[in-house]
C-alpha cells in the first residue's frame, strides 16, 4: 500500500483468554498492524474471572502498541480508521445496575459452576444449554437466589460490554447473542418462545423477570451498530489523538471472529480455533436428529445455524510443560526465545512415536463439558515401558490438546454432518505443518491453514469490519468473504495419513480409559487416579 489511507482501513480487537490484540486491516484485507496486551484469567473465590480494570487497561494497551506500531511503519499518527469492530471470548455472565455499574465480577466461560441451571434449562428448552453460556449463570443465579438480582439491569457478554462502553449502544451480534440464549435463526432473533419459557421459570422460583429486555439487541453481520463516541474514543486511546466518529460493525464472540478468518460462514464448511481452549464450528445444512449435551448449537455471524463443539482445555496444559523446559534450560544457562522454543519443540514431535509413545497426558487445567467434568485435573501417566523421550512427549502432548475436540467431532460424524473443509486458526497452528497435520488425524477429515492462521480472531473481526463497510447491496458474507478475501489466498492443506489416523486412535483410546479412571477415582472419593 503506497499510501496510508486509514479511512479505508478496518480495525478488529479481540478480547483472547490469554491477550488482548488488535489488528488493522487494509482495503485489501491485507494486515497493515497490530499491537497485544497479555493477561491472564485469575480463580477468585471459587470463580474464573478478570478484573474490570484489566479489561480497560488491556484495552488501552493494545491499542497503544497498534498505534506505535502504525506510526512506526507509515509515520503518521492513527486518528481514525473506516470501521472498528470489538470481539471477545463468548459466553460468560456480566451483569449490570441500572447505571451500568458491574455487580458481581465477571464470570467467564471457563466456569463450571452452573451444572444445575444448565440441565434445568435443557429439559425445560429441548434445547442443550452449557453451563457456560450466559442464561445458565443467569438461572443460577435465580436458584441460589444471589442478592445482586434485586438491581438487575441488563446482562452482556464482553465483547457486547466494551462495545456498550465504547459506542454507547447494547447492541450483539447474533452469533455472540447465540451464546447467551437460542437464537431463532429465521427470525434472526432471540427464540420468543423460549424466551417466554424462560420468564416462567423464573417467575415460579419468585424472581420475575423479562429477560429480552435484559439481552443486548441482536444484530445481524454488515449492520451499523453505533459510532465511537467522545467518551469512547478517550476511553480507547487517552492521549487523545483518535477521533469519535468512527463507525462500527456488530460486535462479535471468538467463535464468529473465527469463521470469518477462515471462510467458514457458508453450508459444509468447518474450522477449528486453538488457543486456551479449542472448538470446532460446522455450518449445517439440516438440525440434528437430538440434543447432545456435548454440542452446542450456535450461529454464524450472518445467522446460519452452526454446531459447535467446545472444550475448556486446549494449550494452558501445553504451555506450562514448555514453561518447565525452558526453566531447565536456563540451568544450564541457555536463555531460549520462548517462540523458538515451541517452533523446535513441535518438528521434534514429528519424530515422536504415531501413538505417543504410550504416554498419556491429560490436559484439565478446568472443567470440561464435552465430558462431564466438573474442575480441572491435568494428569500425566505412563507405563514403565512408555517412549518417555522429548519427541514423543511432545506429540502426546499435542495429542491432547485435540483429544476432547474430537471425542465431541465422533458425534457429528454420527450425525453425517458433511464437513467439505475444515481450516485450523490460532496460536497452535503458527508453526507449519504441525499441529495442522495432527488435527487432520484427529478431525478425520482434510485441515487447511491460511498464511492469516496466526492472526486468528482478531482478523476475523476486522474482516466484518470491512464488510460493513465495503459490502454491495445484497452481497452476502458468504460472498464476500469467499470472492473478495480468500480468492486466490495462499493456503496449505493435509489430509490425514494412515499412520497418524490409528497412531492418534490408539492415543485416544488410551486417554478415554485415563479419564475413565479419573471419573472413577473422584466417585470413590480417593482423589486423582
Amino acid at each position: 500500500m503506497s499510501t496510508f489511507c486509514p479511512e479505508r482501513c478496518t480495525l478488529g480487537i479481540e478480547f483472547g483468554s490469554t491477550r488482548i490484540k488488535a489488528v488493522l486491516v487494509g482495503p485489501d484485507h491485507t494486515p497493515l498492524a497490530q499491537g497485544d496486551y497479555t493477561w491472564e484469567n485469575r480463580l477468585e473465590n471459587g470463580i474464573w474471572t478478570y478484573p474490570e480494570s484489566a479489561i480497560w487497561a488491556g484495552l488501552q494497551a493494545a491499542w497503544a502498541a497498534l498505534a506505535a506500531d502504525v506510526r512506526a511503519r507509515y509515520g503518521a499518527p492513527l486518528t481514525t480508521v473506516g470501521c472498528l469492530g470489538v470481539s471477545a471470548m463468548m459466553h460468560g455472565y456480566l451483569a449490570f445496575d441500572e447505571g451500568g455499574a458491574l455487580l458481581v465480577p465477571f464470570r467467564t466461560w471457563r466456569n463450571t459452576t452452573t451444572g444445575q441451571a444448565a440441565e434445568a434449562l435443557t429439559e425445560a428448552f429441548g434445547f442443550n444449554i452449557p453451563q457456560r453460556w450466559s442464561v445458565a449463570h443467569l438461572y443460577q443465579a435465580i436458584l441460589d437466589r444471589e442478592p445482586h438480582l434485586a438491581r438487575l439491569h441488563s446482562i452482556n457478554t464482553l465483547a457486547g460490554y466494551v462495545h456498550w462502553k465504547l459506542t454507547g449502544r447494547r447492541v450483539l451480534g447474533i452469533g455472540d447473542a447465540s451464546g447467551m440464549f437460542p437464537i431463532d435463526s429465521a427470525a434472526g432473533d432471540y427464540d420468543a418462545d423460549l424466551l417466554a419459557r424462560f420468564n416462567n421459570l423464573a417467575a415460579a422460583r419468585g424472581c420475575p423477570v423479562d429477560l429480552a429486555a435484559l439481552l443486548p439487541r441482536v444484530l445481524p453481520a454488515g449492520a451499523p451498530a453505533g459510532a465511537l463516541t467522545a467518551e469512547g474514543a478517550r476511553l480507547l486511546d487517552p492521549t487523545g489523538t483518535l477521533q469519535p466518529g468512527v463507525p462500527f460493525c456488530p460486535p462479535e464472540g471468538d467463535a464468529g471472529t473465527g469463521m470469518a478468518a477462515t471462510d467458514s460462514v457458508a453450508p459444509r464448511t468447518g474450522n477449528v480455533s486453538a488457543g486456551t481452549s479449542i472448538f470446532a464450528m460446522v455450518v449445517l445444512e439440516r438440525p440434528l436428529s437430538r440434543v447432545y449435551p456435548e454440542i452446542d448449537l450456535v450461529t454464524t455471524p450472518d445467522g446460519a445455524p452452526v454446531a459447535m463443539v467446545h472444550c475448556n482445555n486446549c494449550t494452558s496444559d501445553l504451555n506450562a510443560w514448555v514453561d518447565l523446559l525452558a526453566e531447565a534450560a536456563g540451568l544450564c544457562g541457555a536463555r531460549p526465545d520462548k517462540g523458538e522454543l515451541f517452533t523446535r519443540l513441535f518438528n521434534l514431535s514429528l519424530q515422536g512415536a504415531a501413538d505417543g509413545g504410550g504416554l498419556v497426558p491429560v490436559n484439565y487445567y478446568s472443567g470440561e463439558g464435552v465430558t462431564h467434568f466438573d474442575a480441572g485435573r491435568p494428569l500425566l501417566l505412563r507405563s514403565p515401558d512408555s517412549d518417555f523421550t522429548l519427541a514423543s512427549f511432545m506429540r502426546a502432548n499435542l495429542y491432547s490438546a485435540m483429544a476432547t475436540l474430537a471425542l465431541g467431532l465422533e458425534i457429528l460424524h454420527g450425525e453425517g454432518v458433511a464437513m467439505d473443509s475444515l481450516t485450523g486458526h490460532g496460536g497452535l497452528f503458527k508453526t507449519p505443518g504441525v499441529a495442522q497435520r495432527y488435527l487432520a488425524a484427529a478431525a478425520g477429515a482434510p485441515v487447511t491453514v491460511r498464511r492469516t492462521a496466526g492472526e486468528g480472531g482478531p482478523y476475523g473481526m476486522a474482516l466484518l469490519a470491512a464488510y460493513a463497510l465495503n459490502r454491495a447491496p445484497g452481497e452476502t458474507l458468504a460472498a464476500y468473504l469467499h470472492d473478495r478475501v480468500f480468492a486466490g489466498a495462499p493456503a496449505s492443506t493435509l489430509a490425514p495419513e494412515d499412520g497418524d489416523l490409528a497412531g492418534f486412535a490408539a492415543f485416544l483410546q488410551r486417554y478415554r480409559g485415563a479419564l475413565q479412571a479419573e471419573r472413577a477415582a473422584l466417585q470413590a472419593g480417593a482423589g486423582p487416579a
